[in-house]
């Protein structure tokens, strides 16, 4: 067989990471990208800035922060042990968590160009047919945005399943719960599994660029004056 067991288990796992990651950010991204595309307000550099962090951030340093976090003494920890939910290092939805903030500018930033691209005009002949806000979002909006949204799920479905160093640092690597592809692959060569190792990075590498063929294929062309 091309891949054993192990190795399947930790592709399953990580698409099942990544499109979780990817619809819990569609969720939480789009009401910041639209903040920080209309806004005014003097925080918005602070919380763009925050945004784009795990963009130049170290995965390590983002990941040891978070662990700290978690933990016992940590605000989320505490919270998860008040709502009963345990602990969330080495587990999956730990995972979930850190991916949600190391994923979150690869969401946000695609979002915020494609608002910002549509401008006031559409929205100003809207409010003159009585939208309200809300009705304009979503029959305006949306649709004029939908090549954002495709490429902002695309990058972050992608950039999560390309994850290593903080789901290492957060997850660790248990098999079947928190051993994801990278993780994987980086066992196959601890373990001088080097024929392992590239089966398993020959996967990651078609799927990365089939993912962003589609993409691109899919994005609009513009057109010349």
């Amino acid at each position: 067989m091309l891949l054993s067991d192990g190795d399947l288990q930790a592709l399953w796992l990580t698409l099942r990471l990544a499109a979780t990651v990817t619809l819990i950010l569609l969720l939480v991204g789009t009401p910041i990208a639209w903040w920080l595309a209309r806004s005014r307000s003097r925080w918005k550099g602070v919380i763009g800035a925050v945004v784009a962090l795990p963009l130049v951030l170290p995965p390590s340093v983002l990941g040891f922060y978070l662990l700290l976090a978690m933990g016992p003494k940590g605000m989320i920890g505490q919270l998860t042990r008040a709502l009963g939910l345990g602990p969330l290092p080495f587990t999956f939805w730990g995972l979930v968590l850190a991916s949600v903030f190391y994923s979150l500018p690869f969401m946000v930033q695609p979002l915020q160009n494609a608002f910002e691209a549509i401008g006031e005009r559409f929205l100003e002949v809207a409010a003159t047919l009585r939208a309200t806000p809300l009705n304009a979002f979503f029959t305006v909006v949306l649709p004029l945005a939908r090549p954002g949204f495709l490429t902002a799920a695309v990058l972050t479905f992608a950039h999560t399943v390309g994850e290593f160093g903080v789901v290492l640092m957060i997850g660790g690597n248990i098999p079947g719960v928190t051993r994801v592809a990278s993780v994987q692959i980086y066992d196959h060569v601890e373990a001088m599994e080097y024929p392992e190792a590239h089966r398993m990075a020959a996967v990651m590498l078609i799927f990365s660029f089939l993912v962003l063929l589609a993409l691109y294929v899919r994005r609009p062309k513009t057109t010349q004056g």
